[in-house]
């Protein structure tokens, strides 16, 4: 038995399913998942010794790879002063200061804990802002997991939302209606139908949680256009396109801006963190200022202020990193819809940016119920092949391949010359 396996059986005694997170369980894979032990760079290294090409990067955050030796000197020079006071620092004025220089359209920050938190609060302050309850999200699209956004489909297209989960009162749920990502007239229905009533329309403006679906032309715009026509915001999920589209996110990539933008952990360097962010107007309504409470002790943590303003000091210092990232996810791109023809596998490959993703299915993947025709068996014999060989990809069909600054061009040719054994081995 590996230390792997040996780390999962003891895991599945004290946590659900041996994982804290469903996706790390390997579940739609098969196998054992994988304990890390250590990453540097572009690599990542398990618990029995193991060496991999990692394309994970602990979910996006990890744009200059893992262990950067800026970043730990900053948190290592913050950690020795105190872990955490529940009062202010000077960290937290600089990381705003910051985030406010390089976001368009963004005058005032609040830190919270996580992405989950930032889109909770934002949602909160979208229905204190325009004193209505109703909030449009996109089928497929994952904006973590507070009630109001663990939703599915109803029976129909203006139908009121379910609850996805157990747990989640439909009463908690109700206020949330569904809409078709890449479709205007989805959202246009809903407005029309609750007129007056929706507050905000949330949506990921590149759809990293059904793979990688770009927003087709128009798009957002289009959603800006309809937010504004009808008197609600518009909020940028931004905890996947957040700094690593470009400097400015999604907005910048775009042109069109938000009323809130969200965040994540890639604003900590991969520590635990998150924000919301907007106009003074609407971020001045947030406690203490406004009637809408948020509040959090380990919110703006001193080490990981450190650690994200260090990773966000290099990307300002080095916009090249944008041009490297998004040539080296172009380039394996290439090659994995290369090699599919050649092996006369059926493969879609959605790239934007230094994101990607394959896709197991004839039919170009443009919204979730495209995305649902994967083959996910297909996908889970991928992985093993591609695990098998030395490169650690998300155990989830849908889910992005996120390439860094740091994956070298030798870490490319293995990956691709990976691809290409295993896409052989399917044929």
């Amino acid at each position: 038995m590996t230390n792997s396996e040996k780390l999962f059986e003891r895991g599945c005694r004290v946590l659900p399913g041996g994982v804290n997170s469903p996706v790390r369980a390997f579940r739609a894979v098969g196998g054992t998942p994988r304990f890390i032990v250590k990453g540097l760079g572009s690599h990542i290294l398990d618990a029995d010794g193991l060496e991999y090409i990692d394309y994970v990067g602990s979910w996006g955050p990890m744009i200059l790879g893992h262990s950067h030796p800026d970043i730990l000197k900053a948190v290592y020079d913050r950690m020795v002063c105190g872990l955490s006071f529940g009062a202010p620092t000077g960290l937290e004025v600089e990381m705003a200061e910051k985030m406010v220089s390089m976001l368009p359209g963004v005058e005032m920050v609040r830190m919270v804990n996580s992405g989950t938190e930032a889109v909770m609060s934002a949602v909160r302050l979208a229905r204190g802002a325009t004193g209505r309850d109703k909030i449009i999200k996109f089928e497929g699209c994952y904006h973590g997991h507070s009630d109001a956004m663990l939703v599915g489909a109803g029976s129909g297209a203006l139908t009121q939302g379910e609850p996805d989960s157990k747990g989640v009162t439909k009463g908690a749920a109700q206020d949330t209606l569904m809409a078709q990502y890449n479709d205007l007239a989805s959202v246009e229905r809903l407005l029309e139908a609750n007129d007056g009533a929706v507050a905000a329309v949330i949506v990921e403006p590149v759809a990293a949680n059904m793979g990688v679906v770009p927003p087709e032309d128009g798009f957002l715009q289009g959603l800006r256009t309809l937010c504004d026509r009808h008197g609600a915001l518009l909020i940028y999920d931004e905890v996947i396109t957040g700094f690593r589209l470009a400097a400015g996110g999604a907005q910048e990539y775009f042109g069109v801006q938000a009323d809130l933008v969200t965040y994540g952990k890639i604003i900590g360097g991969g520590m635990p963190v998150g924000a919301y962010a907007g106009s003074r107007a609407l971020m001045e309504q947030v406690a203490p200022t406004g009637p809408v409470y948020q509040a959090g002790t380990l919110s703006g943590n001193p080490v990981a202020m450190a650690a994200g303003l260090a990773q966000l000091n290099i990307i300002t210092d080095h916009p090249e990193i944008y041009t490297v990232m998004e040539t080296s996810a172009s380039y394996i791109a290439n090659h994995l819809r290369a090699s599919a023809e050649k092996h006369g596998i059926a493969m879609q490959v959605n790239q934007i940016g230094s994101l990607l993703c394959p896709y197991f299915t004839e039919t170009p993947v443009n919204c979730y119920a495209a995305a649902k025709k994967s083959d996910t068996k297909r996908y889970a014999a991928y992985f093993n092949g591609m695990l098998k060989r030395g490169i650690y990809l998300a155990p989830s069909q849908f889910e992005a391949m996120f390439v860094s600054s740091v994956h070298t061009q030798n870490d490319l040719a293995c990956t691709v010359q990976a691809a290409e054994e295993t896409l052989s081995e399917m044929a």
